[in-house]
């Protein structure tokens, strides 16, 4: 059964209509205006939303972008007239999932249905695999996990997004992630750094130009608000973006509109905004290097990236993307990492957050000698990174080496990243006497994430006396 808004003009036709879909077990809601479609959408959501393009033509409203961002999860079918099948394909174009001409048998509407269902539940699922897969990568601590959902919630509308961070945080990840599970995802993204060009030919990118506009322009080029129409423009940086160029900008975000260098031709665009930056914009606007208004457009709504060394527990997730990435990028096939490796990177504090953990693994990646991650295949400035030993008495050292090999195999040169992930996970309960809420909070993920961890590694439950540490 599926919940069907049936906004047919002919009421005879919606009549006849509703009972052949409640003879199929669908639960239908008709409206015979425009304005009665929109009322029924703002009190309840629909699957699907059957919708005479006689209706459309009410008013200029724009009734299918507005179904679009009030019902992300719905599809919307379109009933026209023979006459009109440009429009209802140009519908397709902006959401629409099917059109039908007048008159149709009703077989074929159930079956378009039964397709649109069919789709809805195959989008749901990818969404819902790309948001578990994004928090798997992006790591499960109370900071990502009120990050993810912030993110998650504002992906369906339209709002702008602004993105605050240290640099190399991983903005453009969020940004993209936002863009993919929007009404978007299947438009342009297009990211640009604000402070990697001259502001001139900044303004070019975003804008574009006529030909003669400047010099070296042989001819007409569109910028990136023309090109990622209907799409999601990431403006990185964009604290450093200059003061003739954010009032630009501004008339983007106010009016929708964008003018070409060279030309007053208005040219009408729909894209969405997500902008980032490293800089405190409040202090920025202090010292007049940032416009107020622009500030308070962008700043929408505001989601803040913790670094790296804040979520460390993200930090299997990432290398194991990383490696992944790498390997199908220079053909190799790295597996694992030796023990000193994983230590040196997981006692490191990454300054440069994921954009240099990222670099450290291509790098690891092509400087290993076969398929595992040695501390050697590290950069330099890493391995001066030691594991570090208890200082023993004089001739203690080697005494408590040989009864530890004796008393236990020796342990392979290298581990996976999930032995590494069930050992720290094992030693932090060791330590908390077993207490897995206490664990959890060490650790930095939820209780929940714990125990399924727990679960995924065979951990036992409870701890011997003999095994805890007395702090």
């Amino acid at each position: 059964m599926a919940l069907i808004l049936l906004a047919e003009k002919d009421h005879k036709l919606g009549s006849a209509l509703k009972q052949e879909l409640a003879r199929a077990g669908h639960e239908t809601t008709t409206a015979l205006t425009q304005e009665e479609t929109l009322k029924f959408l703002s009190v309840r959501s629909y699957e699907i939303i059957i919708l005479d393009m006689d209706i459309m033509r009410e008013s200029d409203f724009d009734l299918i972008n507005f179904i679009k961002q009030s019902q992300p999860m719905s599809e919307i079918l379109l009933t026209t007239r023979i006459e009109e099948i440009e429009k209802a394909v140009r519908s397709l174009r902006r959401g629409a999932y099917m059109y039908f001409v007048k008159p149709f048998d009703s077989s074929d509407l159930l079956f378009g249905i039964e397709s649109a269902l069919k789709n809805l539940e195959r989008s749901m699922a990818f969404r819902e695999y790309e948001r578990s897969a994004f928090i798997d990568m992006m790591g499960d601590s109370p900071a990502i996990r009120k990050m993810i959902n912030l993110a998650t919630k504002v992906a369906p509308t339209d709002s702008t997004v602004l993105l605050l961070g240290e640099s190399g945080t991983g903005k453009e990840i969020i940004a993209e992630y936002i863009h993919r599970m929007s009404n978007r995802y299947d438009k342009p993204f297009l990211a640009i750094n604000c402070s990697a060009l001259p502001e001139t030919l900044l303004e070019s990118e975003l804008f574009g130009y006529v030909k003669g506009a400047f010099t070296g322009a042989a001819g007409d080029r569109k910028g990136l608000f023309e090109e990622g129409n209907n799409g999601t423009i990431f403006l990185d940086e964009v604290g450093d973006m200059p003061l003739i160029t954010q009032v630009k900008l501004l008339r983007v975000l106010e009016n929708r509109e964008v003018r070409r260098l060279g030309e007053n031709k208005i040219i009408k665009v729909n894209v969405r905004i997500i902008a980032a930056t490293n800089q405190d914009l409040l202090v920025a606007m202090q010292e007049k290097r940032f416009r107020d208004d622009l500030f308070f457009r962008l700043n929408v709504i505001q989601i803040k990236i913790p670094p790296l060394r804040e979520r460390m527990d993200s930090l299997p997730s990432l290398i194991r993307y990383f490696i992944a990435k790498f390997n199908r990028r220079f053909n190799r096939k790295i597996r694992e990492i030796d023990r000193q490796a994983l230590f040196i990177l997981a006692n490191y504090q990454y300054p440069g957050n994921v954009r240099e953990l990222e670099n450290i693994i291509e790098h690891a990646v092509i400087m290993a000698d076969d398929d595992v991650i040695r501390a050697n295949s590290l950069p330099e400035y890493l391995q001066v990174i030691k594991k570090p030993m208890l200082a023993l008495p004089s001739g203690m050292e080697e005494a408590v080496a040989a009864a530890a090999s004796e008393a236990q195999p020796a342990e392979p040169e290298f581990i996976t990243l999930s032995e590494m992930e069930k050992r720290l996970i094992t030693d932090t309960l060791i330590k908390c006497g077993g207490n897995q809420t206490v664990a959890a909070e060490k650790l930095g993920i939820s209780r929940s994430t714990l125990w399924r961890k727990m679960k995924e590694y065979n951990i036992r439950t409870s701890f011997a006396p003999e095994e805890v540490s007395v702090q």
